[in-house]
């Protein structure tokens, strides 16, 4: 093996730092999370123009968060290459934030698909108290390290020490064997119209 390998997957290999995100760091989280899903098909569905994605995202993240996180839990790797957003059980999102943004950012021929998406999401969702990890995502120029493994990892183990399960929607296909790997099954399909498609999984409770 190349030596000069060897710094690179001893970087690889290492546990990375991961901390609560704070009020204050509220905006690096959601730039995090804009460069994750700038490539996400269900994301990308609801705003194909840069320019509507990059005014429509960040405020998505806000609503399901809330302005200062109180309604969330943000989780980040010490440099940010990797950012999760999760509500914790009890907590929900602002949906009247979120049906005006769909209303005022998102084409009029896609927001009927857009509100058949949040129905069918609703049908699927725990009605017992769990996690629900709403957003997960890898700076691309970091990605292929494990830092969101990681992430997912040190969060499912605050679950498990509540014994309580967890919940999520995959918006891209190839992420479901790495929930599967987690604990996550699947539990169906949201995919009206042409919609691109959400998995949602749920990883039962332990402990």
């Amino acid at each position: 093996m190349d030596r000069s390998a060897g710094p690179w997957l001893a970087h690889r290999m290492d546990t990375p730092e991961i901390h609560s995100v704070s009020a204050e760091q509220a905006n690096d989280l959601r730039a995090t999370l804009s460069l994750a899903f700038s490539s996400d098909p269900c994301t990308r569905y609801l705003w194909p123009r840069p320019d509507a994605f990059l005014k429509g995202y960040p405020r998505l993240v806000t609503a399901i968060g809330g302005a200062a996180l109180e309604r969330g839990a943000g989780f980040a790797t010490a440099d940010f290459a990797a950012a999760s957003l999760w509500l914790k059980p009890g907590g929900k999102p602002d949906s009247d934030a979120i049906d005006a943004l769909i209303g005022e950012t998102v084409a009029p021929e896609r927001q009927a698909v857009a509100a058949q998406v949040g129905e069918q999401m609703d049908r699927f969702h725990p009605e017992a108290p769990h996690w629900y990890l709403s957003m997960i995502g890898v700076d691309p120029a970091r990605q292929g390290r494990g830092l969101g493994s990681a992430l997912l990892r040190h969060t499912l183990a605050l679950c498990d020490a509540e014994g309580a399960p967890a919940y999520l929607e995959s918006s891209n296909p190839r992420n479901v064997p790495l929930y599967e790997r987690h604990g996550f099954e699947v539990l169906g399909q949201i995919q009206p119209g042409d919609f691109p498609g959400l998995t949602p999984m749920l990883r039962r409770a332990r402990g």
